[in-house]
This record gives structure tokens, sequence and C-alpha cells, in this order.
């Protein structure tokens, strides 16, 4: 069992219903009895998006997951299907959903689909500024520094992040 970060976004639609949808479906494939974590939600201005995407709606959160990290990265693939996510040939699309394993336990993982952590998270307060409110001491395999201390940090052109709703805890 491991404990894993997963980032979630949302930039289409029902922004707060698709996280909040989400977060509902992650929490079913938790470790039962287990914590888990969630972070307030935030809107954000798009990243690396084409010109016009809308604001983001983003958070964070942790579970315990009892399986292998590519079984949860289908997981979470399915499940942004099932949320209405599209494939389309754009990168960085708008999209209804998007969620991305952040870690997996004390994993280091390279693999053609999955790299673990993730190799930008260190880089985004759109994932760090949540992360940072469930698990500032949390120090990612291969780093050096604590949650808080990268937000710290940060250096970023990323403008403040608006908080949306606060949630907290189990």
């Amino acid at each position: 069992m491991a404990r894993v970060g997963i980032a979630l976004g949302s930039n289409l639609g029902e922004r707060l219903a698709h996280l909040q949808a989400a977060r509902l479906a992650l929490r079913e494939i938790a470790t039962p009895g287990s914590p888990f974590l969630q972070a307030s939600i935030y809107q954000t201005e798009p990243l690396l998006c084409p010109p016009g995407s809308p604001p983001f709606y983003n958070s964070v959160v942790e579970l315990d997951y009892d399986g292998r990290p590519l079984d949860l990265l289908r997981i979470t693939q399915d499940l942004e299907k099932s949320l209405g996510r599209s494939t389309v040939a754009i990168r960085n699309a708008p999209r209804v959903i998007d969620i991305d394993l952040l870690y997996f336990g004390t994993e280091l993982i390279a693999h053609p689909e999955l790299i673990l952590p993730h190799p930008r998270l260190h880089q985004r307060r759109f994932v760090l500024q949540p992360l940072a409110e469930i698990r500032p001491e949390l120090v990612l395999p291969g780093h050096f520094q604590s949650i808080h201390d990268l937000l710290r940090g940060l250096v970023s052109t990323e403008p403040a992040l608006i908080q949306v709703l606060e949630t907290r805890g189990d």
C-alpha cells in the first residue's frame, strides 16, 4: 500500500462539479478506512494552453492505494473518460477533467507511460499550493526539499491562485 498524490483540474463546463465527482470516485478506490486528504479548490490561469483557454479549477487529493502504479494510471484514465474527457489533438487544450498522478509513495518511476514523481510538479504553483495545504512536510522521492519549501522558493510567472472552495481532511 502506498500514499498517492493526485492532481485534479477542470476548465470546461461545471468545473466544480467535475472536481467533486472525481474526488468521490477516487475515494471509492482508496484503501477503506484510510485517510483521504483533499486540498481546497483554486481557480488558476491556464498555463501553456491555447490562447483563449478558460481558467481552471485545480485541487490535489492524497489517498492510500493498494495496487500498482500503472493500474492506478489506467483507473484514472478510465475515470477521465467516464467524466466526459475527450481525446483532442491540441496539446493542453481545454478539458472537462484532468487527473494526474503526482507521486506513488517512495517510488521513482520512469516508464514510457508514467514518470513519478511528476516531472514538473515542483515548477507549478497550481499543484504545489494545494499540496502544501495537506502535505507541507512531504519530501518527494528524488527531492531534498519539502513541498512547503518548494512552494516558498518557487520562481514562477503564474498569477496568484484564487481559493474557490475550502475543503480539507477526510
